[in-house]
């Protein structure tokens, strides 16, 4: 009976199967150290958290020398899936349209 308990109990990857079906989108903030607009800017994206995976790019870095032309003197900057979205301040109300665009592609 125990055996037959053990083969019918589904597997820890088939119970959470359905709440990962939906990929998370990716939020990249490029920044450098120190940046305070940068820090202030992520403090206002906390309610959002749930809803993104943050990546962040250090464009002083020698490798990210093509994001630092780039962006220099406008940091932070953000990308929505790899496409520009805002720069210098949050803007949660566009923020919250984008995402609620993405959600409603994955249902």
């Amino acid at each position: 009976m125990l055996v037959l308990k053990t083969l019918c109990r589904p597997s820890a990857p088939q119970l959470l199967r359905p709440f990962s079906t939906k990929t998370l989108p990716t939020l990249t903030l490029f920044t450098k150290d120190p940046c305070p607009l940068c820090d202030e800017a992520k403090e206002v994206l906390q309610p959002f958290k749930h809803r993104f995976i943050l990546q962040q790019v250090d464009i002083s870095l020698p490798e990210n020398r093509l994001w630092w032309d780039r962006y220099r003197w406008d940091i932070p900057v953000f990308h929505l899936g790899g496409r520009f979205v805002m720069k210098h301040r949050v803007d949660l109300a566009l923020l919250d349209k984008l995402l609620q665009d993405i959600e409603k592609q994955q249902v």
